[in-house]
Order: structure tokens, then C-alpha cells, then sequence
């Protein structure tokens, strides 16, 4: 197999700090013969490449290079190109944990002739040495920064191929469209069934149909790779803290009865039915004369403002206050959700006066008392993150934005050949159209995307990947 790689590189692949394993990646076609260089099995004994066994783990010490002493006790294996992680031939050397020991070994490769890897240059080496496609090559960085298990599980599913199966058939339907319109506009003098207008339109639809099943649930997927915040906000002593401990399901945050307990941002990250959510509960928003409370107050008018949902408490036990009248002009045209809380108690404040105030928000009782409309609260959150729409098993999940970017230009210019063949116009202006999604699609695969795309996507792996 022909690989685009001339040089050997090494990085170390486990993260910095102490641990009971560190891990020492070498890549390329010297990787074997640097290893050979430094490893001495059990005994002293010197291992001969021909007894070198792709796949066979070996025990023995990483030698210094010039000095010859030993500079850990090592279990090692190496991978014959192209049956390897990066198609090339592969070595990983198993040492202490140690950040002595991984620079050690490290700087003996480069001794030996290897070079630093760059960010992501062993998956880029996949990539380019087709093991791997550009969406799978993208779901790794996705695996290693996965914050719940839902997000492990979409990205280890991506990583499989899911996306860039779904993906591929798209290309082979739009492939098939670009030709058979080709050969009707430039052969028309050929004895060859020509295509009809409703022939084209047929197969955009079908196209057009399983376009629009990828961008469905692109919102839920985008969150589960990336999260989203929430802040709650209210009026001192109207039940924020109690409202994050019951998120947390434990006491993180201090409930009194006193105003101004919570002087400081608490920001605490949970999973919501597979989503990463950072919660955070702000200082009561009002005027105070205490400069501590005032610091805490700032901070969650900037916690307010970066949040994608918040959730603003009120006791509905008595009107609204002029706190809450300036937390409504706040929250007017804002993504909310409103929590008429105290519902255990005597009712004053109604759902009807508050949807007049803020129209646009979702509203509910509850009672952290109590617990009652928790649940509920729960599932409007869970709604809001999936359009209320109920997924199925095999439905595939779209989470970068890239891809989704990609995926939304594509069927743009598809419902643009739908259009033009619904007006019956020349095929050829059809056929620029179906060609452009076709080639937009290839970008999310990496069969058309270009150099500047591709350093991009692999400068933010970590070194070592």
C-alpha cells in the first residue's frame, strides 16, 4: 500500500501527569528499526527483525541510545503497515507512568531519527492513507472529549461508519443523477433511453427525503457532542439553590431562608437523557449595598446572557415584585422556561398574568417543597432539545456543526434542482446543482475537501491521536 508519509514520527499518547502507564506512539516507515535501536529483551538480548512479530507483545528495557543504560522497564508491541491504526508500520511502548520516563524514551526516538508528531498526525496518517474517512477521523477527537455516555456512544458509532454509510449512498444517488443527466445532454444522438423530467424529480425527492432524516435531529446531536447551559435565575430566597440540588440530586447548594446566601455563581455539570448541561445557579439579582453580594450579582448577569435555556424561578405565593418585573424585561424574547414556584402555598400569582408578561416562555408549577412538577419540568427541558420528536434506534445522529453546515448547503442546492425540474428548465443548469450537493457532501467524507479543511479538522486532536 502506498502511503503519503517519508518520515517517522513519535509522540507521546497518554496524558501528562502521573498514572500507572504511559505510552509512547512511533509511526512511519523507520518505526521498527528505531525500536530495534533501543529495546533490549529479558536478558540483554537484542531482538533481530525477522523475529520482530507484528502483533506479539515483547517485555524487556528502552536502552539509551548513547550512554546504553537502561531508562525503563517496558512492554512493547508492534503493527505491520497497512494493519495498523495509521496503515503504516506502528510501534507503542508501554512504560512506568512517570513524565521522566515517557521524555526519556521520547527524545531516544528522536535521537534515533524520528520527528515531534504535530496534533492529530496519527489520524491525519489514517486518513490520508485511506484507512479511514475524513467523519470517522472526526469522530475520534469526538470519543476522547466525550462528556456523557450518550456522546461516547453517537461518536464511537460515527467512528464505526454510521455517517459516512448514509453519507457514501447519498454521493452514489446524486452520482447516478449527475450521470444519467450527462449522458442525455451530451450524447443525444445515441440510441439510449432518455430521462424524463419526472424521472429527475422522482429521484430528488428520494434524495431530498433522506437529506432531510440526517438534519432532523441535528440539534439533539450537536448538543450531545457539544452541551448546553442553563441558568436559573430569580429573586433572592425564591428556591435556585433548591432547584440545583435537585438537578444534582444532592445538597451542593446551602438553602436558608436568609436572602443573599448564594453570593457566587455555582456552576455544577450534569447529564439530561444523554445531553452534557452545565447548571448554574446565580446570586438573587437585586440592588444591594454589599460588595461581595455585588460581585456575585455581575457574575449572573453574565452567566444570564451566555446561556442557551434559562429557567426563571417566581413565588407564586405573592405578586410579582420589582425584581421579578426587571428579570421579565430581561427574559422578554428569550429562550425560557417560567416555574411559578411555592405551589404549596396559597395562590396569587397566576399562569395567565405571567403569560402576559412573557408570552413566548413555557410555564409551570411547581413545588421544590414538595417535588411536585419536577418531572414535568424535566420533560419540557427534554422536548426543547429534541423538537418533541421521538427518535428512532436507527436514525443517525448528526453532531458536528461542520457536517451539519455541509448537509444544510447540500440540500439547498438540491431543492434548487427540484425546483428548476419542476418548471421543466434546461437539465444542464439541473445538473450544476446536483453536482455542487454532491461535492458538498464529499467535504463531510473528505473526498473533495481541500488542504486548508484538513489542517483545520486535525490541529485540534491532542498530540499522540
Amino acid at each position: 500500500m502506498n502511503t503519503h508519509s517519508v518520515d517517522t514520527i513519535a509522540a507521546i499518547s497518554t496524558a501528562y501527569g502521573e498514572s500507572g502507564i504511559g505510552i509512547v506512539r512511533m509511526s512511519g516507515p523507520e518505526a521498527l528499526d528505531i525500536f530495534l535501536g533501543l529495546f533490549r529483551a529479558s536478558g540483554g538480548k537484542t531482538l533481530e527483525r525477522e523475529h520482530a512479530e507484528p502483533r506479539r507483545i515483547q517485555y524487556g528495557h528502552i536502552l539509551d541510545p548513547d550512554s546504553g543504560e537502561a531508562l525503563d522497564e517496558v512492554l512493547c508491541f508492534y503493527m505491520k503497515g497497512p494493519k495498523s491504526y495509521t496503515a503504516e508500520d506502528l510501534v507503542e511502548i508501554q512504560c512506568h507512568g512517570s513524565l521522566v520516563s515517557l521524555r526519556n524514551i521520547l527524545d531516544a526516538c528522536f535521537r534515533l531519527g524520528a520527528r515531534p508528531a504535530e496534533p492529530g498526525e496519527f489520524t491525519k496518517r489514517a486518513f490520508l492513507n485511506g484507512r479511514i474517512d475524513l467523519a470517522r477521523a472526526e469522530a475520534v477527537i469526538d470519543l476522547i472529549r466525550a462528556r456523557s455516555d450518550r456522546g461516547f456512544e453517537v461518536a464511537l458509532g460515527q467512528a464505526e461508519g454510521t455517517l459516512s454509510r448514509r453519507i457514501d449512498r447519498l454521493r452514489d444517488q446524486l452520482k447516478e443523477l449527475v450521470i444519467l443527466l450527462t449522458v442525455n445532454m451530451e450524447y443525444p444522438e445515441e440510441d439510449l433511453d432518455e430521462i424524463s423530467y419526472g424521472q429527475i424529480e422522482e429521484s430528488l425527492q428520494q434524495i431530498n427525503d433522506e437529506h432531510l432524516k440526517l438534519l432532523e435531529y441535528s440539534k439533539e446531536g450537536r448538543m450531545i457532542r457539544e452541551g448546553f447551559s442553563v441558568t436559573i435565575v430569580g429573586k433572592p430566597n425564591v428556591g435556585k439553590s433548591s432547584l440545583l440540588n435537585f438537578f444534582l440530586r444532592e445538597n451542593r447548594a446551602i438553602v436558608t431562608e436568609i436572602p443573599g446566601t448564594t453570593r457566587d455563581t455555582i456552576e455544577e455539570q450534569v447529564s439530561l437523557h444523554g445531553i452534557p448541561v452545565k447548571l448554574t445557579d446565580t446570586a438573587g439579582i437585586r440592588d444591594s449595598e454589599d460588595p461581595v453580594e455585588n460581585l456575585g450579582i455581575q457574575r449572573s448577569k453574565e452567566a444570564f446572557n451566555k446561556a442557551d435555556l434559562l429557567l426563571f424561578l417566581v413565588d407564586a405565593s405573592q405578586p410579582l415584585s420589582k425584581e421579578d418585573q426587571a428579570l421579565c424585561l430581561l427574559l422578554d424574547r428569550r429562550r425560557c422556561i417560567v416555574l411559578l414556584n411555592k405551589s404549596d402555598l396559597p395562590g396569587v400569582l397566576t399562569e395567565r398574568e405571567m403569560r402576559s408578561v412573557l408570552p413566548q416562555a413555557a410555564i409551570l408549577s411547581t413545588s421544590l417543597t414538595e417535588g411536585t412538577g419536577l418531572d414535568r419540568l424535566e420533560e419540557t427541558i427534554r422536548d426543547w432539545i429534541t423538537g418533541g420528536k421521538v427518535r428512532r434506534k436507527e436514525d443517525v445522529l448528526v453532531t458536528n456543526v461542520r457536517h451539519i453546515d455541509l448537509l444544510r448547503r447540500a440540500q439547498r442546492e438540491i431543492e434548487e434542482a427540484l425546483s428548476m425540474t419542476r418548471k421543466q428548465e434546461a437539465m444542464d443548469f439541473i445538473e450544476v446543482n446536483v453536482r455542487a450537493a454532491f461535492d458538498l457532501l464529499g467535504e463531510i467524507t473528505g473526498q473533495t475537501a481541500g488542504d486548508e479543511i484538513l489542517e483545520e479538522i486535525f490541529s485540534r486532536f491532542c498530540l499522540g491521536k
